[in-house]
């Protein structure tokens, strides 16, 4: 039955009233506190000033969002709303405004910008990096310039380290010559100097990204030997085609982050998420997957992509990659 205008509303209408009000409180509760939790903590992690002042913005940024979701439902008007978005969008025009840059003081492991110079087969890599390192605070700095010839790359490993959680690990990509020589490249974080990682901070524009290549001695061994990370190696199944586009895929990210910094993302442009990208350049079909994310799973999506052997059972395959034990034993040089 319709409502009638001047009659009383109907017990049914009246709950339907009473259920879109509740429905549009909640979304508006979440809406709110979602952006405001979101403002806090970008206000936290990137405020300029200090903790003090970074501290200050983030409890009143917090208090304005109580406030008006206090109101709001208080006083049931939609000016407080209106107040918040106005701060909302100013909040999101200094967001913008924040840049990612090559100028700061850097942690000395990733000090340097790694760039190439490509001519036909030969590919000359600078600022490769050979610490020798006895603590993470205690290291032989040495960059070089190494020159690699594509038609003797034979070989592809990816190394998985593990640091904490068995779902989560660091993944890095190996590449061998015919002569015995390897390079390292590793997508991270590009740390200031005394600045720690940080998950969270990797969705607030803490950190810039570095890609950094480097020998097996150093960037290995620093994991296993120095971290106390557990590390997995993964000889993978490419063609020599495949390997060479691949390596010339970093060169080419390598190349483009010296030219314009770019921000590090812990889910959308962290270390497997720029590989994923550079791997789709050869393979436009490759999907995306969870285990992308979830690194420390990453075995099983290359095994289900062929990009390393499936003859033997995974568990096995695990316990054969293991090289923890085997760097920890094997000395600087």
């Amino acid at each position: 039955m319709t409502d009638v205008p001047g009659t009383v509303p109907s017990p049914r209408s009246s709950r339907r009233q009473r259920l879109v009000h509740v429905v549009a409180t909640v979304l508006l509760a979440v809406v709110v506190l979602a952006s405001g939790a979101w403002g806090t903590l970008a206000l936290w992690y990137r405020l300029p000033g200090g903790v003090l002042a970074r501290a200050l913005g983030s409890v009143l940024w917090s208090a304005l969002v109580v406030g008006v979701f206090s109101l709001s439902l208080v006083r049931r008007s939609g000016w407080p709303l209106l107040a918040y978005l106005v701060a909302w969008a100013l909040l999101l025009a200094w967001w913008a405004s924040i840049r990612p840059s090559h100028d700061r003081v850097w942690a000395d492991d990733v000090a340097r910008l790694l760039h190439a110079e490509v001519h036909g087969s030969r590919v000359t890599l600078v600022n490769v990096r050979d610490f020798t390192w006895r603590r993470d605070d205690d290291y032989d700095v040495r960059w070089e310039t190494q020159t690699y010839d594509l038609d003797h790359l034979v070989s592809a490993d990816a190394i998985l380290s593990y640091w904490g959680s068995r779902a989560i690990a660091h993944a890095m990509i190996s590449f061998g010559f015919d002569d015995g020589r390897h390079v390292v490249f590793s997508v991270e974080i590009r740390k200031k100097r005394g600045e720690a990682f940080s998950s969270v901070g990797g969705f607030f524009k803490q950190f810039e990204t570095v890609l950094v290549a480097a020998e097996e001695r150093d960037i290995v061994r620093v994991r296993t030997n120095v971290r106390g990370e557990d590390d997995y190696l993964y000889p993978m199944t490419l063609e020599r085609p495949t390997l060479r586009r691949l390596f010339l895929a970093y060169v080419e990210a390598a190349n483009q982050l010296a030219r314009r910094p770019a921000f590090y993302n812990t889910v959308t442009s962290n270390c497997t998420t720029l590989v994923y990208r550079m791997a789709r350049q050869i393979n436009p079909g490759l999907p995306m997957d969870i285990r992308l994310l979830l690194t420390g799973h990453l075995q099983g999506y290359l095994r289900d992509h062929d990009a390393i052997d499936t003859r033997e059972p995974e568990a096995v395959q695990r316990a054969r990659a293991r090289i923890t034990e085997k760097a920890r034993r094997v000395g600087p040089d």
